[in-house]
C-alpha cells in the first residue's frame, strides 16, 4: 500500500484531511519519517512556497534548491563527525546525538519541488538548531525551540505545536509556572526574531566550523534564561 503523498496544487481542505491523518500517526509515532515532513507540507505550503521564490531570486538560493542537499540519517558521517575538534560544530552535533542516545533523522517523504524539500529541508535542521540555540529536548524546551522558529520563519506548524504544547505542561508546571512559560515563549520568539535564516545555511560545509562562531553568526545571544524546570525529560519532538 503506498504512502500519502500531497498533491501539487491541493485546496485547504485536502491538507487539512492529510494533517489530520498525519496527527493521527504522529500521536503514537512521533518520529515517523513520512507523516512529520507531510504534516509540515499540509501546514505551511504557503511560507515555504513564499521561502522559495525569495530564494530562487538569488545566486545561493538557486543552488541549494535546485542541488537540494540533504543532512538525514544516511547522510550524516558521525564517526567522521566524532573525529573533529569538540570545539567544532560538527562535534557538538554528533555529541547530541551520541548523549541523548538518538538517530539523525531519516525520512522517505518525496521530493517532487521546493515546498517539498523545503518542508524536509526544515525538518533536518530540527537539530542543529538544539545544538545552536542551548534549548534542550524537555517538553518544555522544545516549546521555546517552536516560538524561536516561530518568530524567525512564521510557520503554521509551529502555533499549532505551541497550543498543544500549553494544554500538555499545564499539569506539570501548574498555573503559577505558567505565568514563567509564557515570558520564555515571547523571549525564544523575539531571539527568533533578531536571528538569521538559518534555513538558508548549508551546514553540511560547516562541520569543521568552531561552533561559537556559527552561533554568533545565526543566534541572537540567548539572554536572561533560566534551566528548564522540565529538564529531566527527555521526549524528541519530531514534527
Amino acid at each position: 500500500m503506498s504512502l500519502p503523498t500531497l498533491p501539487e496544487g491541493a485546496g485547504l481542505f485536502a491538507r487539512l484531511r492529510l494533517a489530520a491523518q498525519s496527527l493521527m500517526i504522529l500521536k503514537d509515532d512521533p518520529g515517523n519519517p513520512h507523516y512529520g515532513p507531510l504534516f509540515n507540507a499540509c501546514m505551511d505550503p504557503e511560507t515555504y512556497a513564499r521561502l522559495a521564490a525569495a530564494w530562487r531570486r538569488t545566486e545561493a538560493g538557486r543552488a541549494l534548491l535546485d542541488e537540494r542537499p540533504s543532512m538525514q540519517g544516511e547522510d550524516l558521517d558521525l564517526a567522521h563527525l566524532a573525529a573533529l575538534p569538540e570545539h567544532t560544530l560538527g562535534h557538538a552535533l554528533f555529541r547530541y546525538f551520541d548523549d541523548l542516545g538518538i538517530d539523525p533523522f531519516v525520512s522517505d517523504f518525496p521530493i517532487r519541488n521546493d515546498v517539498d524539500y523545503l518542508s524536509k529541508r526544515y525538518r533536518e535542521t530540527h537539530d542543529i538548531l538544539h545544538v545552536l540555540t542551548g534549548y534542550e529536548i524537555d517538553d518544555y524546551s522544545e516549546m521555546e525551540l517552536q516560538a524561536f522558529v516561530f518568530g524567525r520563519l512564521g510557520l503554521k506548524q509551529n502555533l499549532f505545536i505551541l497550543g498543544a504544547g500549553v494544554l500538555q505542561l499545564v499539569p506539570k508546571v501548574g498555573l503559577w509556572g505558567m505565568r514563567r512559560y509564557v515570558g520564555d515563549l515571547w523571549r525564544a520568539y523575539d531571539r527568533g526574531r533578531r536571528s538569521e535564516d538559518f534555513m538558508t545555511v548549508r551546514f553540511e560545509t560547516m562541520w569543521d566550523e568552531p561552533l561559537e562562531d556559527v552561533r554568533r553568526r545565526l543566534i541572537a545571544p540567548l539572554v536572561n534564561r533560566r534551566p528548564s524546570p522540565l529538564a529531566h525529560t527527555v521526549q524528541q519532538v519530531s514534527m
